[in-house]
């Protein structure tokens, strides 16, 4: 049998909120085209396929995005 990790604790656990793309256009201000181009280019945060053609953003990407281009 494969050893594997024990989880860490809930307290250590991170937990990270998914947004959907009108809350990661309303908090970066560009549109839907601009995501998905600068995504092609490496020069935004990929998302996350929650089942089907519905995708979503972790919230901690979005985040870190915005700092870094502040």
């Amino acid at each position: 049998m494969a050893e594997t990790e024990p989880l860490a604790p809930p307290e250590q656990r991170r937990i990270t909120r998914l947004i959907r793309l009108k809350e990661v256009q309303h908090r970066v201000g560009l549109g839907r085209s601009t995501i998905y181009r600068w995504m092609a280019e490496g020069k935004f945060p990929k998302p996350v396929q929650l089942g089907g053609y519905a995708v979503a953003w972790a919230e901690e990407d979005i985040n870190s995005w915005i700092l870094e281009r502040t």
